[in-house]
């Protein structure tokens, strides 16, 4: 086994849909490992007191035109839903429990298919997520139940906290012997990185050797 990738994600990023997509090919050509980290992006959003809506309608408007340019790049069936942004903690905290019964993936899946493909807003409430994790062999209300528990509950709140310890701020970011990489256009640093061959020596390199970088021009 290769390096292992830690992803950390939210539904309600567009970028993230396309990461999903292109991380799995690479990890598999390095045979590296995925580890897949639901991240509040709501609540990172508000430690650092950022809004996105509140950013000039100029940028949001590119930024449509960009996704449907990413989508026609790589084929995929993406479509801006009628319904943005939505709350993400019931889908984050479903992905925990999807991971004890060895259904991450295949619930990842299924969710931002339902919402970045097919529209469906309905998945930020157990109601519309119900249908969706029967699909995939789990009992809906213990799903629910599951979902509500003081310790999944912690778990999505540690692995956030967690995050934003180690300069983790925003989603799609991808976390790789300590070197973090944000967006879904850094997949080509990442692929030097499991070649063996990172643009600058990972951080975790950097700290056990006392490497230090130069100053940014």
């Amino acid at each position: 086994m290769g390096a292992a990738i830690d992803f950390y994600w939210d539904i309600g990023s567009t970028n993230t849909y396309f990461a999903l997509h292109l991380l799995r090919p690479i990890a598999a050509r390095y045979d590296a490992a995925i580890r897949y980290q639901p991240l509040n992006l709501g609540y990172v959003f508000r430690r650092h007191n950022y809004q996105l809506m509140e950013e000039p309608r100029a940028k949001l408007s590119n930024r449509r035109r960009d996704l449907q340019r990413w989508a026609a790049r790589y084929d995929l069936p993406f479509r801006m839903p009628d319904e943005f942004p939505i709350k993400t903690s019931r889908i984050l905290r479903g992905s925990l429990v999807a991971r004890r019964h060895g259904r991450e993936d295949a619930y990842l899946d299924t969710v931002f298919r339902a919402y970045w493909e097919e529209n469906d807003a309905s998945i930020s409430e157990y109601t519309g997520l119900a249908p969706l994790v029967k699909t995939i062999g789990l009992d809906p209300q213990s799903f629910e139940t599951d979902c509500e528990s003081e310790e999944i509950r912690d778990e999505l709140a540690a692995v956030t906290d967690s995050a934003l310890e180690e300069g983790v701020f925003g989603a799609p970011t991808f976390v790789i012997d300590g070197e973090i990489y944000w967006g879904k256009d850094r997949f080509e640093f990442i692929q030097a990185h499991l070649a063996g061959n990172p643009a600058l020596p990972p951080a975790r390199l950097r700290a056990a050797t006392g490497t230090r970088l130069g100053n940014p021009s």
